[in-house]
């Protein structure tokens, strides 16, 4: 009794102070670029780190983990592998250029940028950004709410409801106050928390296992299991390849980062540019060392199970909770570690809470910026703004609710098909917008259509067939994009001087 006390402790204690967080930046929020961007005052360090905090949502405490738990290292290391690149990547071609030219043309919002890019008076690059941020931040958020719930419902036997829903209200309630700063420091916080739950069950999980030596034979026991080029699964021990199709496929998880809102922002919104090279450093190391330890974590967690220390889960989905059960585990063993055991629960709220934020306040621009002041033109107050906004942020907060309703679906997957919708819609256009001087209106509007209708096309109808089709979805939605984008633009007229000239001077 006494360690389920220290633990709610602890992880009221924290949610507490990212409520007094939200409190506090509340007061700062004057205007709509405040709100959303937090005035472009960003230093270094935080926008590093809630950059990466941002980006980092549950799958990494449990959908990794997870993962590497029943399958093996393949398709987790190769996702792994995949997103560091992307991060390094995105970080070294498109920071500076984006946070240059966003600042020169006056946006706050992905889609605003496109938009004021390519002067778009129709508004309908804006009106199709602004609904792909929706359609796809939706599901993203919701995963965010269900992770929450599984954690206390696996925790604490409390109803998976009542606890998504005292999860999602902490969130929606330091995001709507606070903003974009509160989403920011908050997730500085929290990059910090998550380092320190990762260590932590780290180290426990091998002593509890044994000791590195038995984690590493019980492995072996599964063939395959230990391999970046074979497949396998824990019940049947049924071994394949994981040969070239597949390893390109999850290596493509790193070209999401391209399109991603929540992450774009982050670039748009540091005080300067000069900046970006050291957020650039610590953002990559903290990538590589985060995702590598959420690997291992699931190598070492099947040795738990083989020590009858935790159950052996019956599948990926299921096995998402285990760094929950390590840390019922741990609670077990005295006072001190019941503290540190409610710390690692709150290190999974923080990556739950660090994305489901910075989602939020994405949506929210998306249908208040860009749809309602921008496409249909309502002229309205910074006072006004900033109320439409945080409307905007709990009714986007409650549709996610209601696509969270069921506890039984897998974060991983739920976040690997909204990413791959972000990736193919925002990921190309972006890159084109930034290096492609001839890209004009036309190709960055047929490119994003593209890119999206070939995700839900190749999901629900290429991939089932299996084979060689079965390849992650963004991976040939990112090329049709390309593709498009490119052929489209030489097909048409090009961009007028005043673009060019504008291009040329950023």
């Amino acid at each position: 009794m006494s360690s389920t006390v220290c633990i709610i402790a602890s992880i009221a204690v924290y949610l507490i102070g990212m409520l007094a967080i939200g409190a506090h930046y509340s007061k700062g929020n004057n205007s709509s670029d405040d709100f959303y961007l937090g005035g472009r005052k960003l230093g270094p360090i935080v926008t590093a780190m809630s950059t990466e905090a941002s980006d980092m949502s549950a799958y990494l405490l449990m959908g990794v983990p997870g993962l590497a738990f029943f399958c093996g290292v393949a398709e987790a290391g190769w996702t792994a592998i995949g997103l560091a690149l992307g991060t390094w990547l995105n970080w070294l071609i498109v920071a500076r250029r984006l946070r240059r030219y966003s600042a020169a043309v006056g946006a706050i919002t992905v889609p605003d940028f496109l938009a004021r890019r390519f002067h778009d008076d129709s508004h309908l690059i804006e009106t199709l950004g602004a609904l792909v941020v929706v359609v796809f931040f939706v599901p993203y958020t919701a995963s965010a709410f269900v992770a929450c719930g599984k954690l206390f419902h696996s925790m604490f036997g409390v109803s998976y409801l009542p606890a998504m829903l005292l999860s999602a209200f902490v969130i929606v309630a330091y995001t709507t106050a606070g903003g974009f700063m509160a989403a920011s420091v908050t997730s500085l916080i929290q990059s910090l928390v998550m380092t320190f739950a990762l260590i932590v069950v780290l180290l426990f999980g091998i002593r509890t296992a044994g000791g590195w030596g038995a984690v590493v034979e019980n492995a072996k026991e599964i063939p395959g299991y230990l391999s970046l080029f074979r497949s396998s699964n824990i019940l049947d021990g049924a071994v394949g390849s994981f040969g070239f199709i597949p390893i390109v496929s999850t290596l493509a998880w790193g070209l999401g980062y391209f399109g991603m809102p929540h992450v774009l922002i982050h670039f748009m919104a540091v005080k300067k540019d000069s900046m970006l090279p050291l957020s650039r450093r610590i953002a990559s190391i903290w990538v590589v060392l985060s995702l590598g330890v959420a690997v291992v974590i699931g190598i070492v967690g099947f040795g738990m199970a083989k020590a009858g220390a935790i159950e052996l889960f019956s599948n990926s989905s299921a096995a998402e909770s285990m760094i929950v059960r390590t840390a019922a585990l741990m609670s077990e063993n005295g006072l001190f570690l019941a503290i540190i055991a409610g710390l690692i629960l709150a290190g999974i709220l923080a990556a739950t809470m660090s994305t489901a934020d910075a989602q939020l306040l994405a949506a929210a621009s998306a249908v208040t910026q860009n749809l309602l002041c921008g496409v249909f033109g309502l002229k309205l107050t910074e006072k006004k703004n900033l109320l439409i906004a945080r409307i905007a942020v709990l009714a986007i907060a409650v549709v996610a609710v209601f696509f969270a309703l069921n506890p039984e679906s897998s974060i991983f997957r739920v976040v690997s098909f909204a990413w791959a919708g972000f990736g193919a819609a925002f990921g190309p256009v972006m890159l084109f917008a930034l290096f492609w001087r001839r890209c004009n209106r036309q190709g960055a509007l047929s490119g994003m259509l593209a890119g999206g209708v070939t995700i839900f096309l190749w999901k629900y109808l290429v991939r089932p067939l299996g084979g060689a089709w079965d390849i992650y979805e963004l991976l040939p939605a990112f090329i049709v994009s390309s593709l498009v984008i490119v052929i489209v633009s030489l097909l048409t007229a090009e961009p007028s001087k005043e673009i060019t000239a504008e291009f040329d001077a950023v």
